[in-house]
């Protein structure tokens, strides 16, 4: 791509651009995020993405990303790593066509503490899990990682092996201690106190509040120079390069929303576009979230005067569609967000007596239908809107759909949808409020998986298998339930025992107190 194919408006953006660290975002015409990267210097790497040479050497690919590029977002950091971090949120939380990397579940590594053990030891994982345990990270380098544990845990002594309470049978199949890489706390050659300090002093090292281990290392590497040990020198420098990294901290980023919106104008300009007969300052938008047939849920986001109205939004677990239907749990969700409102009792096909009380669902404070209601997809999604009112027998107020891909509207009796430049700000009001709706369903969803995952407390207690989990869930029902039954009803459970059921309530206890307490 040229410098005369890219607008005025964008060159003088790339001419602007700092040469700092940071992250970019490509838009397209729709506003759109399309592609995210790094880059260590920003005006230098974005500068090279539009070079004369760059479409004469690229693929189909990278061709039809310059092509598409309207716009540019940046951000400033401090240093590549944050940058790294930076781009993985960015990248999972707007999932850019153009991007392969980090669009997956697969996560940045974290470093995980149990100290609730008696000789806790460090571990590496992806997912932060609701338990009783410490977690430090993320850490953008896995491969400086791991490489740095193994030195840590051997400078410090700490355990490597599995077993909660390891004893003298662990120590007879364990080398740790002959290569002295372990202080051997299961043989009793260190107190568990000395042993705790040790670990304590270990995660003050990865938190990057201690550098005495890096002082004693450049010592080292200097002394192995000094004596022309330059392979051992090496060795050492490289360790360093890797301890760095794991201990340099990186700062959190949170971006809000633009200072810029004028909710008025944006309101006055929506009630044109529509032709509506009177300003839209009550808004409802509804959104579906899902993973195949998992966990489906619906938000109610509400808006008045341009401004999100959160005492009034709402959340619903879908409970009478099967598989993944996104037209039929739209339409649940708009019919057991408005009989509520307006005290209707009726039911949903399939729906159960028990289930018309809906959580967290009280009236609106005036008990009216908005102004306008924002579906977030296309003619499926309006369509079943619109079937959700007529099975109330109630004249809907205005609805429309916003589809996501060429952010259409999609009106009633009108074929055709309407298109709307992306810095209309009747659009811009639509996008902000269906994001919002988007976000609420989204972290509903993520909620709910983590309550799933708080299953998995039962995996760190000794003894428990695949199997015995699915038996305890499947007898019990959830977690919740485990943790309040006597020890002599846990024991009867097939395959589990006096002894096994005795541990699993120690567990679930020590969990539930350190949860509290913290």
């Amino acid at each position: 791509m040229s410098e005369s194919s890219i607008s005025l408006e964008l060159t003088s953006k790339i001419a602007s651009l700092p040469h700092k660290p940071g992250v970019y975002l490509f838009r397209d015409r729709l506003n759109r995020v399309i592609y995210v990267g790094k880059a260590r210097d920003l005006k230098k790497r974005i500068q090279q993405h539009f070079h004369t040479s760059k479409k004469r050497n690229a693929d189909m690919k990278t061709l039809a990303l310059l092509d598409a590029v309207y716009d540019i977002e940046y951000y400033v950091v401090r240093s590549e790593t944050e940058a790294l971090l930076l781009e993985g949120r960015l990248i999972k939380e707007y999932r850019p066509r153009f991007n392969i990397s980090f669009r997956d579940d697969k996560r940045f590594l974290l470093v995980r503490v149990d100290f609730s053990e008696p000789y806790p030891r460090l571990t590496t994982v992806r997912q932060k899990k609701e338990d009783s345990a410490t977690y430090y990270g993320p850490f953008a380098h896995s491969g400086a990682l791991r490489s740095s544990l193994a030195h840590i845990k051997a400078c410090f002594g700490l355990r490597s092996c599995k077993p909660r309470i390891p004893n003298e049978n662990d120590y007879r199949h364990c080398l740790d201690h002959i290569i002295k890489n372990c202080t051997a706390p299961c043989i009793g050659k260190i107190s568990q106190e000395e042993y705790l300090q040790r670990v304590k002093k270990a995660c003050e090292f990865l938190e990057g509040r201690s550098r005495e281990l890096l002082r004693e290392l450049e010592n080292k590497m200097h002394r192995a120079a000094e004596n022309l040990d330059f392979e051992t020198a090496a060795d050492i420098r490289d360790l360093l390069n890797d301890l760095r990294k794991t201990t340099r901290r990186a700062r959190r980023f949170q971006r809000n929303i633009p200072s810029t919106i004028l909710p008025e104008e944006e309101i006055n300009r929506l009630q044109e576009v529509l032709n509506l007969p009177k300003r839209p300052r009550h808004i409802e938008c509804f959104d579906i979230s899902n993973i195949s047939a998992t966990h489906k849920v619906a938000s109610a986001v509400v808006f008045r005067n341009g401004r999100p109205d959160r005492y009034n939004y709402r959340r619903y677990r879908i409970k009478t569609v099967e598989g993944q239907d996104d037209f039929a749990s739209m339409r649940e969700a708009i019919f057991r967000r408005y009989r509520r409102i307006l005290g209707l009792k009726m039911l949903l096909p399939g729906e159960k007596e028990e289930d018309h009380h809906d959580s967290r669902t009280a009236r609106n404070p005036d008990g009216k239908l908005p102004d306008l209601i924002l579906v977030d997809g296309g003619k499926g999604q309006l369509s079943s809107a619109l079937d959700a009112f007529a099975a109330l027998g109630v004249t809907p107020p205005p609805v429309i759909a916003l589809a996501k891909q060429n952010e259409e509207i999609y009106v009633p009796d009108k074929p055709q949808p309407i298109i709307l430049a992306p810095t209309d700000g009747a659009l811009r009001l639509l996008q902000r409020i269906r994001d919002e709706a988007h976000r609420v369903a989204n972290t509903y969803h993520q909620l709910l998986l983590q309550r799933r995952m708080q299953e998995s407390i039962l995996d760190t207690i000794p003894g428990i298998s695949a199997r015995r989990k699915e038996i305890l869930l499947s007898h019990f029902g959830s977690v919740t339930r485990l943790k309040n039954a006597p020890v002599e009803k846990i024991a009867a459970v097939p395959g589990i025992g006096a002894k096994l059921a005795e541990e699993i309530v120690r567990c679930l206890k020590k969990s539930s107190s350190q949860n509290s307490s913290s």
